[in-house]
């Protein structure tokens, strides 16, 4: 082989390794040639530039919907405490913006389909950006809402508004939530007992309500547990 062709073949080899190295459709790629100080979106389909040093490098951020979910402890009206279980579908709409929150976010140059890139690898960030203003704003909320009278339709749109309006500046978007508190056994009870009032009161049978509530309150609780043997007998 002359000398002619083989810097042919070394031209042909380098152009190939640069052509490889672009954007994909499914991610936001970003790029940074001082260390994470400023941040360049590369289009999908686009070259990535090749950096020089240890500070330029490309991060790659999911471009696709993903889920995320949060459980704590919350007071509604009253002081009437429950669990909050609220799972979500979200969007990173500006990757610029939510690398500059999140900038533990990605690894080097890793390709796209890396495990690092996977949506699981962003479940601290769903922590630290996502769940962090949704149980902000619920319990700034909850504390005038009587659980007894809870909408949840109507808490859920008020909730996914003003969460979306604390995450635009982070460059993420809540697609839709699902919000469900989950009171305790006694607060179950009190919810069960004051709904069955209403009913009653409204077809003017109050007192008889009343008989039936104090009934229910004297009445012991019996659990029965079945034994996984003989269930499986019967079974059979």
């Amino acid at each position: 082989m002359n000398r002619l062709t083989k810097l042919t073949v070394l031209a042909a080899v380098a152009f190939a390794a640069t052509a490889c190295d672009r954007a994909q459709s499914n991610v936001q790629t970003l790029y940074t040639s001082d260390c994470g100080v400023s941040w360049q979106l590369i289009k999908a389909g686009e070259t990535v530039p090749k950096g020089v040093g240890m500070c330029s490098y490309k991060v790659t951020i999911p471009d696709y919907p993903m889920q995320g979910e949060s459980i704590f402890k919350s007071a509604f009206k009253n002081r009437v405490m429950a669990k909050i279980e609220v799972t979500y579908d979200y969007s990173i709409t500006d990757a610029k913006l939510y690398i500059g929150e999140a900038k533990y976010l990605g690894k080097m140059n890793s390709e796209s389909d890396d495990d690092v890139n996977s949506a699981k690898a962003y479940e601290t960030a769903e922590n630290s950006v996502i769940d962090k203003r949704i149980k902000e704003v619920a319990r700034n909320l909850l504390i005038n809402e009587d659980i007894v009278e809870f909408n949840q339709n109507d808490f859920e749109s008020d909730l996914l508004k003003e969460v979306n309006g604390l995450l635009k500046s982070k460059g993420v978007t809540l697609n839709f939530l699902s919000f469900v508190p989950i009171p305790e056994e006694q607060t179950r009870q009190a919810i069960d007992v004051v709904t069955a009032m209403k009913i009653y009161e409204s077809k003017g049978l109050g007192d008889v309500g009343k008989s039936v509530a104090a009934a229910r309150a004297g009445a012991p609780k019996i659990d029965v547990t079945v034994p996984q043997q003989a269930a499986t007998t019967e079974e059979k």
